[in-house]
């Protein structure tokens, strides 16, 4: 049986930290490690702790949930940010996942839907809330760049897309994951983006792949 994917919760309500860990509790494979009230705290618990996933409130004092997240990432690299917020303006979409944020959830998902993105995270595998992903979409900047890329990097950024990880990628494509590793390192340069989540936004862009 493999190991839990460890969780840092970041909310500067302890009401909600308390809903969180009662949730996650209920998934054996979760663990919660450690609790943050503000982004400082998260940033140094990260440091700390090395969780796999950071739950991740984007309005917190001291030090706000992008600013925390931009820090962890940097600090931490693979520690996984999950964006978890009630706020879907457009500044804190895009402010969280050119931080990081692997993925942006609502507060009012349901619990099997937050479970399944943390596991999902854990796994570099990107999960955002359909309207988020609109507004990210349509606020994106990238230049076409689909005839740099070979058929193989199309389709393995329509994996990317479509949610799935290296391990899936190199199953369906048949190739091994440090293969799959490469074309994904080479697509996120060609492409001037910085991260799988950003690499999906392309995609979603650019028509290689489309909103559900």
């Amino acid at each position: 049986m493999s190991a839990p994917v460890r969780v840092l919760l970041a909310d500067d309500h302890a009401v909600v930290r308390q809903g969180l860990r009662m949730y996650l509790s209920l998934d054996p494979g979760l663990e919660v490690v450690g609790e943050a009230a503000n982004g400082q705290e998260a940033w140094e618990q990260a440091q700390l702790l090395r969780p796999d996933v950071v739950i991740m409130d984007l309005m917190m004092p001291v030090l706000d949930g992008i600013a925390a997240t931009r820090r962890i990432r940097s600090a931490v690299p693979e520690t996984e940010v999950l964006a978890l917020t009630s706020a879907l303006e457009e500044h804190r979409v895009n402010g969280a996942i050119e931080a990081g944020a692997i993925s942006y959830l609502l507060k009012d998902a349901s619990s099997e839907t937050l479970c399944e993105a943390i596991h999902a995270a854990a796994r570099g595998e990107v999960r955002l809330h359909p309207e988020a992903a609109r507004r990210l979409v349509r606020e994106f900047r990238s230049p076409d760049m689909r005839e740099h890329l070979t058929p193989r990097e199309v389709l393995t950024l329509q994996l990317i897309a479509q949610g799935h990880s290296n391990r899936d990628i190199a199953r369906q494509l048949e190739i091994s994951e440090v293969t799959v590793k490469t074309h994904v390192s080479r697509l996120l340069s060609k492409l001037g983006v910085d991260s799988r989540t950003q690499a999906a936004l392309y995609a979603l862009k650019h028509g290689v792949a489309r909103l559900e």
